[in-house]
């Protein structure tokens, strides 16, 4: 990026907004869109065949706004609004069980297969029925989302409201909580309103700042004790440098909401470089999984694969932090995870990008959609970048 910076922002911007549109988009829409029961066949091969028509609840809402994301950004196209609404109408109709609560996993025609005893396909949802509501002017599903967002608060503050995954013998508290809510906060925020939101997401950034980064060991923990000291037990000491590195995205993006606040700016870059140090794989490229903080052997197998997402979401904080500091190592950061994420992750001959890949940059298997994998990381990444070039000047 140093040669030309103009000519090299304005290479990316057409780059990510050409993937965007004439690549990822076109591999899940309009053939993902249930005509017979309404939302989404996500789960699919890598020519884009089907692998399971079940459904999985927080990526029908992740796909429903990622359609109302394109129609309130890109172009009023009626596809992608009608396509919205496929997803919208399911999750209103099938997915909520009796209990107010959303279900994980349902079949083709929304029947419960798995409820889990996190939140996060309502969080998802939130975002889903604003960016429609916005879309449509429709004044139910904007209410549906801000009630659906006070549940989520519930749900976070309320000890006991949700099952306990664990006993009180050692308790802990993860960082995706916060972070979750904070961007479902600014989806709300920035599309509805909610007056709520700016609150609870300083209270969240304090949360994060206070008891997950550890600026003495330069780290972001992803689990710690209630009062933020570190686990020294397996769970506790695993790293997730993608999932933090999206932390610190999140918050240079509250920075620049916030007139580029010096503050933010500085915490969100702290955790990029904390995380990209911890991340980046000097041998091979690309972001690892998991990292033991004491550099201790990580319990889970696939500790030193090469996963989409933390691709996907390192991409948009690099250039974050390069268009908000001018720093010329966040360009060369964002140039180098870049070239490896669009050279072993991409598929040339489909369109969409590989979910899973081995530590050498070999392909672990073809899926484009699962259970985790659907229309959302990589095309909001896209999206994203292309939109904060744009806005650049």
């Amino acid at each position: 990026m140093e040669a030309n910076h103009t000519k090299d922002l304005n290479y990316y911007k057409d780059f990510y907004k050409s993937q965007l549109l004439n690549d990822t988009v076109p591999f899940w829409f309009p053939r993902s869109v249930d005509e017979e029961h309404g939302g989404y066949l996500l789960m699919r091969d890598a020519d884009g065949s089907l692998l399971d028509d079940d459904k999985a609840v927080w990526i029908q809402g992740r796909a429903a706004w990622l359609l109302a994301t394109l129609y309130n950004t890109v172009e009023q196209r009626p596809e992608w609004l009608e396509g919205a609404k496929k997803g919208i109408d399911f999750l209103r109709q099938h997915c909520f069980d009796t209990d107010g609560r959303m279900f994980f996993h349902v079949t083709r025609d929304g029947k419960p297969i798995r409820k889990r005893r996190y939140f996060f396909s309502e969080t998802f949802a939130v975002i889903a029925f604003a960016a429609y509501a916005k879309a449509s002017g429709d004044e139910e599903i904007a209410r549906d989302a801000r009630e659906l967002f006070g549940k989520c608060l519930e749900y976070a503050t309320t000890p006991g409201l949700l099952p306990a995954k664990y006993t009180d013998t050692r308790p802990s508290k993860g960082i995706g909580v916060p972070m979750i809510l904070m961007n479902t906060a600014q989806q709300l925020r920035e599309t509805i309103g909610d007056e709520r939101c700016d609150e609870w997401i300083s209270k969240w950034i304090a949360e994060i700042e206070r008891d997950f980064v550890k600026d003495d060991i330069r780290c972001v923990m992803e689990q710690v004790a209630p009062d933020g000291s570190i686990i020294d037990h397996i769970d506790g000491r695993t790293l997730n440098p993608g999932h933090a590195i999206e932390g610190a995205w999140f918050i240079l993006h509250e920075a620049r909401y916030r007139n580029n606040d010096p503050h933010l700016i500085d915490l969100g870059c702290r955790m990029l470089d904390y995380m990209w140090e911890w991340g980046w794989d000097k041998e091979h490229g690309g972001i690892l999984y998991f990292r033991d903080v004491y550099g201790k052997p990580v319990q889970e197998y696939w500790h030193d694969m090469k996963f989409w997402w933390p691709q996907n979401e390192t991409i948009i904080a690099t250039l974050l932090a390069y268009l908000m500091t001018g720093n010329q190592k966040y360009a060369d950061w964002h140039q180098q995870i870049h070239d490896y994420a669009y050279s072993h992750f991409h598929d040339k001959e489909n369109g969409e990008w590989f979910g899973y890949l081995h530590r050498d940059g070999s392909l672990s298997n073809g899926s484009k959609g699962n259970l985790f994998k659907g229309p959302f990381h990589l095309p909001r990444q896209e999206w994203y970048c292309w939109q904060a070039l744009e806005a650049f000047r």
